[in-house]
């Protein structure tokens, strides 16, 4: 029988942590605009693990939205082969939970080296905050997504303003809520996906960086169990051959321009995997959040949620997330 650990409250700082992340924002705006005046070319978002996973709602942003080109690169992708466009005019973002990852430390050095302007999101005082032109301390999500708002509103693209503050002022509360009213669920998911010998989790847009996060940081790295993160629309490119009524399936389904992906998944999952279970971001209130901005927020929810069904497994299966085989004890 497998040993269980009490479950832990859902995390009462959640909507500090945001509050005092949306609270950089002048901040925020002020470093943004320096380098927009100065001549921006382009934005890199870098990092390594739940840094770069906390990256796709920015990203995913500004691709749709912005006037100049943005990329996304794991820290130690920047450190062996250094983009050609990186440099003078370049914004490099980074983050890190810790801010001491080895890799996107010598990201910011090997950033700074071509003459690209450097802020990260970590701890103060922190390697990676003392490598940074600029640091800030916010929940690297939502620090990234601000930036992103930040860069659209100081180059002149066309959003709405008032919705943006509208939605960032509510988002603290509307996360919160979200949790508790997806917790039977992400209750139930653990619970039924415990024992399964491998877990596929399928996301598309924004969500993807959790569909990969859950599956690479939360169940491999924190749970020691199999499982493999596919795009939504990739799945169908191969994946979807291995999947039977008998396959433990969960899919992240967001409310931004991709929902298609993933109504297309769950339309397939429906017929073919009756394992197959789904978390919609649409079935979430999200109160005070514009309905123009939700998909622009929604991957911060899903993000949150990823973190609660982690939660929930190590509760279920007796495995504390901060177990590690490797991960901080060994040379690597």
């Amino acid at each position: 029988m497998t040993e269980t650990l009490p479950l832990k409250p859902i995390d009462a700082d959640t909507v500090d942590k945001l509050t005092a992340t949306i609270a950089e924002r002048n901040a925020i705006r002020t470093t943004v605009g320096d380098v927009v005046h100065q001549g921006l070319r382009n934005v890199y978002f870098v990092g390594a693990g739940g840094s770069i996973i906390c990256s796709y709602p920015a990203y995913y942003l500004l691709q749709q939205k912005a006037s100049f080109p943005a990329f996304q690169l794991q820290s130690d992708e920047l450190n062996t082969a250094v983009p050609a466009l990186m440099g003078p005019g370049s914004l490099v973002v980074l983050a890190s939970y810790t801010g001491t990852t080895k890799e996107t430390v010598a990201a910011a050095k090997t950033a700074k080296a071509t003459g690209a302007k450097v802020i990260a999101a970590a701890k103060a005082g922190s390697p990676l905050a003392e490598a940074a032109d600029a640091a800030f301390t916010g929940k690297s999500d939502l620090f990234e997504l601000v930036v992103a708002y930040e860069l659209l509103l100081a180059t002149g693209a066309d959003i709405d303003n008032a919705a943006v503050d509208q939605a960032l002022e509510a988002l603290p509360a509307a996360v919160q809520r979200a949790i508790e009213q997806a917790e039977p669920q992400l209750a139930d998911i653990a619970q039924a996906f415990k024992d399964e010998p491998i877990t596929y989790v399928l996301g598309s847009g924004p969500s993807y960086g959790w569909a990969y996060g859950l599956a690479m940081c939360f169940l491999q790295e924190m749970q020691w169990k199999h499982a493999a993160a596919f795009n939504s629309g990739e799945f169908f490119q191969g994946a979807f051959e291995m999947v039977d009524h008998d396959t433990a399936v969960l899919l992240w389904v967001g409310d931004d321009a991709s929902r298609p992906m993933g109504e297309r998944a769950r339309r397939f999952l429906d017929q073919y995997c009756k394992k197959a279970q789904y978390v919609d971001v649409r079935d979430l209130d999200l109160p005070g959040v514009p309905d123009s901005v939700r998909g622009d927020v929604s991957p911060i929810v899903v993000g949150a949620l990823a973190n609660r069904l982690a939660q929930h497994y190590e509760s279920v299966r007796g495995h504390d997330l901060e177990q590690r085989r490797y991960m901080f004890k060994v040379e690597y």
